[in-house]
């Protein structure tokens, strides 16, 4: 079995004056965010095989805070696609993963990542706010034979429901 966990970034700062989107950093309320999410999948003792973040600032920065808060010993790799590609390019990227690795977590943005869902499980609309994780497990052995339609979702979690 293969697993993606998507792992929104955390709350940016939308009132700073930055030259593009691409270099927004976190809140601290979106560090505390991330930190706790790094936390929680830890506690459920499933820490990804390895990460790959946006390279945006908000997703870096997020996957940095979850990876040390939450004590994950697994690899960190970034690719622009998940920034600036389509959903399909999200799939296809996932779709070369190393067959090594079982379960990576993808942190990123929206609208990318609720329609990645809704396409994975057949839904029609899932709400993913800031920090938000989304494990979906796909029944396959080999990440190229991962398609839209086969995934089931495990669990979608936000901060805000953790303790």
């Amino acid at each position: 079995m293969k697993t993606i966990i998507l792992f929104r970034h955390g709350k940016s700062d939308l009132n700073g004056h930055f030259i593009n989107d691409h270099d927004r950093p976190l809140t601290n309320e979106g560090i505390n965010a991330a930190e706790k999410m790094g936390k929680y999948l830890s506690r459920k003792n499933e820490i990804p095989d390895i990460v790959i973040s946006s390279t945006a600032k908000r997703a870096k920065h997020t996957a940095d805070a979850a990876m040390r808060k939450g004590e994950w010993g697994c690899s960190i790799t970034f690719n622009n696609i998940i920034y600036s590609g389509s959903t399909n390019d999200l799939l296809t990227m996932i779709k070369k993963q190393n067959n090594q690795h079982d379960s990576i977590c993808i942190v990123g943005h929206e609208p990318k990542f609720s329609n990645f869902v809704n396409l994975s499980i057949n839904n029609k609309h899932t709400h993913f706010p800031t920090a938000t994780m989304a494990k979906i497990n796909f029944e396959v052995f080999e990440w190229n034979l991962i398609e839209f339609g086969f995934g089931k979702l495990d669990w979608l979690i936000r901060p805000k429901e953790l303790n």
